[in-house]
C-alpha cells in the first residue's frame, strides 16, 4: 500500500507532470488590449480622407452626427466634398443637390488648411450659408496652450 506514496516536495522517479487543463487567458487579454489601443488611435484618422494641415484650438469636441458632410480645403485651394475633389465653381451646384435647407438637420464640417487665406475659407462658408447649410462645424487640432 505504501508503494505509490511520495514524500512532499519530491516527485516520484519517472513520473511526468499532469497536463494542465486550464487555458492561460493572460496573453490573450494582452493581445486584445493592444489591438484595442491600436484601433482607438487609428479610428479618428479614418474619418477624413483628405490630408489637411489643421490649425490648433482649445475648443471642446462636438458630438459626431450621422448626417454629416465634410467640406475640405487643401493648402493649394482644392475643395473636396467628402472625398471627391470639385472643379472650380462646382461647389454651389453640389451644395444645391445636398438639400441643406431648414429642417434637413444636416451637419456640415469644414476642414481648411492653416496656410489658406482667411478670405478663401470665408468664401466657402458663404457658399455653405447661401445653400442653406447653417450648421457648420470648423475642425481643428486640440491644443493645450492659449493663443
Amino acid at each position: 500500500m505504501a508503494m505509490g506514496l511520495v514524500r512532499p516536495g519530491r516527485r516520484a522517479r519517472g513520473s511526468r507532470r499532469a497536463p494542465m487543463a486550464e487555458i492561460n487567458v493572460t496573453p490573450l487579454v494582452d493581445v486584445m488590449l493592444v489591438l484595442l489601443i491600436i484601433f482607438m488611435v487609428t479610428a479618428p484618422m479614418l474619418t477624413a480622407g483628405v490630408p489637411v494641415d489643421l490649425p490648433d484650438s482649445r475648443a471642446n469636441a462636438l458630438p459626431q452626427d450621422r448626417q454629416e458632410v465634410t467640406v475640405s480645403i487643401t493648402g493649394d485651394g482644392t475643395i473636396y466634398l467628402d472625398d471627391s475633389p470639385l472643379a472650380p465653381g462646382e461647389l454651389p451646384d453640389r451644395l444645391a443637390n445636398l438639400g441643406c435647407g431648414v429642417g434637413a438637420g444636416r451637419q456640415m464640417t469644414l476642414r481648411a488648411d492653416r496656410a489658406l487665406d482667411y478670405g478663401r475659407v470665408m468664401a466657402v462658408m458663404g457658399e455653405l450659408n447661401r445653400a442653406g447649410c447653417n450648421r457648420i462645424a470648423l475642425v481643428t487640432h486640440g491644443s493645450v496652450s492659449a493663443p
